[in-house]
């Protein structure tokens, strides 16, 4: 969309429904098109070269940049408020490229102790090989993360909020400054909120990552990844990154994407409402022994989450009689809700 005062003036659920199109559409197309092509021509030699040199806008590459997943970037990057996105393969890839661009040997991190599995066996094991090093602290006490802070060292603060699966919060705008006293970057896993319930970069995060498999498609059909930066030069070392190691998307999957994220709000909407209900009556069922929701007044940080999430969100951790054995009877006794991992499509799954 051109107008930019008109861009700046829409609310949340008009943003995802009409962000993210064509500058000039082809033959008047309402949605989105799918440019299928790995490669794009040239008017001229010299053109090619203008664009090769960023003289000139236009195409080259579909790892370099396509249509349809720039869209996508347009349509999530002005959800979260951000300066620019970066569409990437999976979450992973999301999360991986956000480390490689910003992380160099010898840096040392500050994470959320209770973070997506994959994410802390990246940090553990595999970054630990190049020197970069990781201190794992319950980031929703900010005590705890100003004193795992390295004073030259810690060049990043990477939060989950809420994390994933224990539903804890942290205060983002606390941290950042803890981060940006230290000349740390804040780094937010935006997934378990979606930009519809929570935007970090304006509560002073400098760069948030999405598992776009999850509420912004919804569907469960397809995966992907978002990085948006809040600023051009963050914005551009992501993208500098992401092209050369090549975990970028591709135009069917950012199509699905786009079609899955017009209805984000309608569908998060409804589905924070279900898991409102589930969480009372689970509170209440004699064989639960606890459950851990932030729109519960019994969650610790039940006021955070009214300060910072225009939401509570759809994700609801609990506990039954018996342990394990007991997780294992409720998980093969469901009928409705399906054993499976991932969240945010429109059906019900429980995992344990």
């Amino acid at each position: 969309m051109k107008d930019k005062k008109a861009c700046d003036a829409m609310g949340k659920s008009t943003r995802a429904i009409h962000l993210g199109g064509l500058e000039n559409p082809i033959v008047g197309e309402v949605s989105v098109p799918i440019f299928q092509s790995s490669t794009f021509s040239f008017p001229s030699a010299q053109d090619g070269a203008a664009r090769f040199s960023g003289e000139q806008t236009g195409y080259i590459y579909t790892r370099l940049g396509n249509p349809t997943i720039n869209a996508l970037e347009e349509n999530v990057a002005s959800m979260e408020a951000g300066y620019g996105g970066t569409a990437t393969a999976t979450g992973m890839a999301a999360i991986s490229t956000l480390f490689l661009s910003t992380l160099n040997g010898g840096d040392h991190v500050v994470a959320t102790d209770s973070l997506y599995g994959t994410t802390r066996v990246l940090l553990e094991s595999e970054l630990s090989r190049f020197g970069i090093r990781t201190t794992f602290v319950d980031t929703s006490n900010p005590e705890d993360t100003l004193h795992a802070m390295e004073k030259g060292k810690t060049r990043m603060v990477y939060l989950e909020t809420p994390t994933n699966p224990t539903m804890i919060l942290t205060d983002i705008r606390r941290t950042g400054e803890i981060a940006h006293a230290q000349g740390a970057i804040l780094a937010v896993d935006n997934t378990f909120a979606s930009p519809y319930l929570q935007r970090p970069l304006q509560l002073g995060a400098d760069v948030v990552v999405h598992s776009l498999t999850k509420y912004i498609n919804g569907h469960s059909d397809v995966v992907g990844g978002m990085i948006v930066a809040g600023s051009s030069e963050l914005y551009k070392r992501i993208r500098r990154t992401l092209t050369l190691f090549g975990g970028t998307m591709d135009p069917h999957q950012a199509w699905l994407i786009l079609r899955g994220v017009r209805t984000l709000p309608l569908r998060l909407e409804k589905a924070q409402a279900n898991a409102m209900q589930l969480a009372v009556y689970l509170r209440s069922h004699p064989n639960v022994t606890w459950v851990r929701y932030p729109g519960l007044p019994e969650h610790p940080q039940h006021e955070l989450a009214k300060q910072q999430m225009d939401g509570f969100g759809a994700m609801i951790c609990f506990g039954v009689k018996s342990g394990l054995e007991g997780g294992i009877s409720v998980m093969n006794s469901v009928r409705l809700i399906t054993l499976a991992v991932s969240l945010g499509g429109v059906e019900s799954l429980i995992e344990h």
